[in-house]
Parts: structure tokens; C-alpha cells; sequence
């Protein structure tokens, strides 16, 4: 059974510090300090989602093909059958829980160094907080997707599924490389003051 959970300690003094270690299925997540951490926006969530999809397709569509054949793409249906429904409802569903609950994130958010954290303690989120932030996917869609467009206009970049479920996406505010500084930089300075 993988272990899951964190050890570590929140500084009372400055509640915007957590200092824990999370353990994801024996994986150790890098402990940040809230200052460390920034909101995932509406355009990195959108390449992240982009990633997962075509992940998904990739198992998906060969999938379908071999059990309905060519013809699966032509017919005006919405579902063809059980495994229809299977392949293209359950799998995806349950693949996306599983990375949510095991890792914190997708591949497509994991690429963008984003994770899945509680609102409001920046734990990682329960199950159920995960179960429904999944099914409010479709409560944000209904409106012409208005929900997950919501990320763009809110201060702490949630969708609507995110508020429902209690949830925000995060990632590390300094992720890239060390900036670029030469030898020369340090000398110009000197011999300008």
C-alpha cells in the first residue's frame, strides 16, 4: 500500500509558512513554503490539459477503433456501446483520479510543475475533495465552459470545479534555470562605481 500523507510543522508565528514534506505513493514532494508558491493561470492550465488530452487520446483511440472498427467514426451516435463507454468515460475518469490522488497532478500539470492542493491548508486534498472537483469538470462545462474559463478572472486562478471542491492549483514560483550572469557583469560594476 503506498504511504500517503505529510510530516512536518507549520510555523504559528508566520501562518503563511508550511514547511511540510509531502509523500506521495513513496514519492517525496519537495516541501515549499507558501511564499514560494504561485496560482496556476488560465493559459498553463490550458497546455496542461492540452498534454493530457492527447495522452488520452493516444490510449483511447486505438482502443475504439479495435473493438467498433472504422466505421466507430462515422456513425452519428453519442455512445456506441459498453465499451464505448468504458474506453472514452470510465478509463479517462479513472486515470485522472488515480494521477489526483498518487502524484497530486496529471502529466499535463505535472510537466507545468503544478499540483493539486487543499484551498485552504495547501495539504494535499482528500478524495472526496478530488472525486468532486472531478464531477464539477462538468458543472464548469455547462455554460459554455464558462467555469473553466472562471481561472482567467479569479484572483486565485480557480475554475468553478476547483471553488466546489475546495481546491487550488499551484506550482513553484522560481521553477526555471538560474539566471545568466557572466564574469564580466560583476567587473563592470565594480569599475563604474
Amino acid at each position: 500500500m503506498p504511504v500517503v500523507g505529510s510530516v512536518g510543522f507549520d510555523d504559528p508565528m508566520q501562518p503563511e509558512v508550511h514547511t511540510r514534506l509531502n509523500v506521495q505513493a513513496g514519492i517525496e514532494m519537495p516541501a515549499l513554503k507558501s511564499a514560494d508558491l504561485e496560482y496556476v493561470g488560465f493559459w498553463p492550465r490550458v497546455g496542461a490539459a492540452l498534454i493530457d488530452t492527447l495522452l488520452i487520446m493516444v490510449v483511447t483511440v486505438p482502443l475504439v477503433t479495435a473493438v467498433y472498427g472504422k466505421q466507430y467514426w462515422i456513425s452519428d451516435s453519442w455512445i456506441k456501446g459498453p465499451a464505448d463507454f468504458l474506453i472514452n468515460w470510465l478509463l479517462p475518469a479513472g486515470a485522472v483520479l488515480l494521477f489526483w490522488i498518487y502524484r497530486q497532478a496529471t502529466p499535463g500539470k505535472i510537466a507545468i510543475g503544478a499540483r493539486i492542493v487543499d484551498a485552504k491548508t495547501g495539504q494535499p486534498p482528500s478524495t472526496g475533495q478530488l472525486i468532486g472537483r472531478y464531477l464539477g469538470y462538468y458543472v464548469s462545462m455547462l455554460p459554455l465552459c464558462l467555469g473553466l474559463m472562471w481561472v482567467a478572472f479569479d484572483a486565485r486562478k480557480q475554475g468553478w470545479h476547483d471553488k466546489l471542491a475546495g481546491t487550488v492549483v499551484v506550482r513553484p514560483k522560481h521553477r526555471g534555470p538560474v539566471a545568466v550572469s557572466f564574469a564580466s557583469d560583476s567587473s563592470s560594476k565594480v569599475g563604474s562605481q
